[in-house]
């Protein structure tokens, strides 16, 4: 009996490969969708299903190859993961961060007025006594940014991060306009 290298081989190679493309979309899709983003999302839509149809479709045609459900599934995880990278590298929308610390927290203040970062302080009572909370908005893009100063300034301080859908007005918008109008004047 003859080895069929199409069959057992490049097929479930193209099948594996129409997986990772169609569950990376459908990824971030679903991020796109979360985010409102309704131009965008439906077209990633139409191609994720179109490219799972034709490799459902492929696998449809001989049931019995085993290599065909094994190259899909791990298509589908390798999806699943490139999905979040890429989404994690492109950092689409707006983040919330909490801060509780109960370290003063004068000097990240300072500095995140000298890098244009917009927050809300105030000085609340926590478990343990005293400590300092900063609401601070921004760009999911200065995320890592933000969280070096925090670490640099207050660290091992509690922190939370929330995704954001909408944003109105704030300083937070008021930095981003004044940016755009300063690259507009040149």
């Amino acid at each position: 009996m003859e080895f069929d290298i199409y069959s057992y081989v490049l097929l479930p190679l193209m099948i594996f490969c129409a997986r990772i493309c169609d569950v990376t979309l459908g990824t971030l899709r679903i991020i796109l969708v979360s985010r409102g983003h309704k131009k965008v999302a439906p077209l990633l839509g139409f191609v994720e299903v179109f490219i799972w149809i034709v490799a459902i479709s492929r696998i449809m045609e001989n049931v019995n190859n085993w290599t065909y459900y094994l190259f899909y599934a791990a298509g589908f995880a390798t999806g699943n993961y490139i999905g979040m990278v890429i989404e994690e590298k492109i950092a689409l929308g707006i983040v919330g961060l909490r801060l509780v610390t109960a370290k003063p927290a004068t000097e990240l203040i300072c500095e995140l007025k000298e890098k244009n970062y917009g927050f809300t302080f105030m000085n609340a009572n926590g478990a343990k006594g005293t400590v300092n909370v900063l609401y601070i908005t921004i760009a999911r893009k200065r995320l890592k940014s933000l969280i070096e100063l925090v670490n640099k300034y207050n660290p091992g301080a509690f922190y939370t991060i929330e995704d954001i859908r909408f944003v109105n007005k704030g300083v937070f918008e008021q930095v981003n306009k004044t940016k755009k109008n300063l690259l507009l004047r040149k």
